[in-house]
């Protein structure tokens, strides 16, 4: 079973990851199907597609876009499946859906795209608890590094490049590689922002 151009996944755990551990209890923190936030990003891979050449395998973990296991309700107020629904518990993603892939328990970034954590914010006065368009790059690649841009690396982005997303209990930012636009030279000791939502998530 595959497609051309396009690879088929099944959800890792969950459609929706609509609970989170508060010690040893289960909080349920949404019942939206069409809020996009607690849609599960992540996939195993079913089959790729035969007519496009890829580094991904069958039984890779992806990361993915969140439209592709999102329900939503029509005009009737009856429930819907996203337009990458195939069958049963399957699903079509196209190659620009596709974030980040995981192989051997290491995660590698795909289609240009890049993972930055946040950090803390270290002015006394401010009430913002993570520094703005700065962070620490968590997943490169080799465009990055033509660049001489490395993981752990101290960068900045352009405002509203950055998608939300939450990889092994870490909030990371996920943008364009070209969307890195300075590397801070003079680090200080910058401190990597994780919020206790998404340690438990």
């Amino acid at each position: 079973m595959n497609s051309l151009y396009k690879f088929i996944v099944t959800p890792l755990n969950k459609r929706y990851n609509n609970e989170i551990n508060v010690g040893d209890k289960k909080l349920i923190v949404n019942s939206s199907v069409e809020e996009f936030t607690f849609i599960s990003r992540e996939a195993k891979v079913v089959s790729v597609p035969s007519e496009y050449k890829t580094d991904i395998n069958v039984g890779d973990t992806i990361v993915i876009h969140h439209n592709v296991f999102r329900r939503w309700y029509d005009q009737k107020g009856v429930e819907r499946n996203s337009s990458s629904y195939f069958k049963e518990d399957l699903y079509f993603v196209q190659p620009d859906q596709i974030f980040m892939y995981k192989r051997n328990n290491q995660w590698k970034t795909f289609g240009g795209y890049c993972f930055v954590k946040p950090v803390k914010n270290d002015n006394p006065i401010s009430n913002v608890i993570d520094k703005k368009l700065v962070g620490i790059l968590k997943y490169g690649n080799k465009y990055l590094e033509e660049q001489g841009v490395f993981p752990g690396d101290l960068i900045s982005y352009p405002n509203k490049r950055e998608w939300e997303f939450v990889i092994d209990q870490e909030l990371l930012y996920c943008m364009k590689s070209t969307n890195i636009i300075i590397k801070h030279e003079y680090q200080g000791h910058e401190a990597e922002y994780n919020p206790s939502w998404a340690q438990s998530s």
